[in-house]
């Protein structure tokens, strides 16, 4: 995701699929490009008939808004937070820019489990972006779980398994109590399957967001969901940052945006 990086305070690795698209660390790239894919050089023809959109964090910086629409772009998801502290400097100028030509708009915490409770986590976010109100305008708020950019091997935070799912559960509770949604969720599935074992706990209050860039479908999905709502297919192409697509109809999105 455009999720990459963290403030300037914390080491500078990017995460996966981040640090290959920037040909770092090859080894482990041959790893983590089996399970989440490389791009597409084109978008996927479903693309064709399902709304567009992507997602931009700091990386992206000044987003031309009214390129990105004239380019097919219908929603966008904007990196607000990450971790405990930090809240990316370019937020409210991406998301209200988004807003004003028109977009469906929503915001992302990428979550650093091993640096703070879901909980907190959870407030943070929601304190500095991550809301949502029935405007007609907003998505639901998102949470980026998947491999520590920061950990080296330790792609599951130190966690085990089931304190992966008590902490996306606590994260996921507490957005609900302060917005009314529980977060869309955005993980591969070879994440999911390694570091909450595979849960399906999950899957029928969520939608998923998810992550996979080899192939002209989303491939396998995590355990208990039956469908993807998002699917980010590609690091970059006509719009800014990552490609994603929306599973169903324009009229369909607006609807998730209105809290159906």
């Amino acid at each position: 995701m455009a999720r990459a990086h963290a403030p300037s305070s914390t080491p500078s690795t990017p995460s996966t699929p981040s640090r290959c698209r920037r040909g770092l660390a090859r080894a482990a790239c041959a790893v983590a490009l089996a399970a989440a894919g490389t791009s597409l050089a084109q978008a996927p023809a479903r693309a064709a008939e399902q709304p567009r959109g992507h997602d931009v964090s700091s990386h992206q910086k000044t987003v031309d808004w009214e390129k990105a629409k004239a380019a097919g772009a219908g929603f966008v998801y904007v990196k607000a937070t990450e971790s405990m502290s930090y809240r990316n400097p370019y937020f409210e100028a991406q998301y209200e820019g988004a807003g004003s030509v028109g977009l469906l708009r929503g915001a992302y915490h990428f979550a650093l489990p091993d640096k703070g409770s879901g909980k907190a986590q959870a407030a943070h976010f929601v304190g500095n972006g991550g809301g949502w109100s029935a405007d007609g305008r907003t998505l639901p708020p998102a949470l980026d779980i998947e491999y520590n950019p920061y950990g080296g091997s330790n792609k599951c935070y130190g966690l085990t398994q089931a304190e992966t799912v008590a902490w996306i559960r606590a994260f996921s509770d507490e957005v609900r109590r302060l917005t009314g949604r529980r977060p869309v969720i955005y993980t591969t599935t070879h994440w999911w399957n390694l570091c909450t074992g595979g849960s399906s706990a999950f899957a029928a209050d969520h939608a998923l967001w998810i992550a996979r860039y080899r192939s002209a479908d989303a491939g396998a999905l995590p355990a208990g969901w039956s469908a993807w709502t998002f699917w980010q297919y590609a690091d970059s192409g006509s719009l800014p940052g990552d490609q994603n697509l929306f599973n169903g109809s324009a009229d369909r999105l607006q609807r998730l945006a209105e809290g159906d």
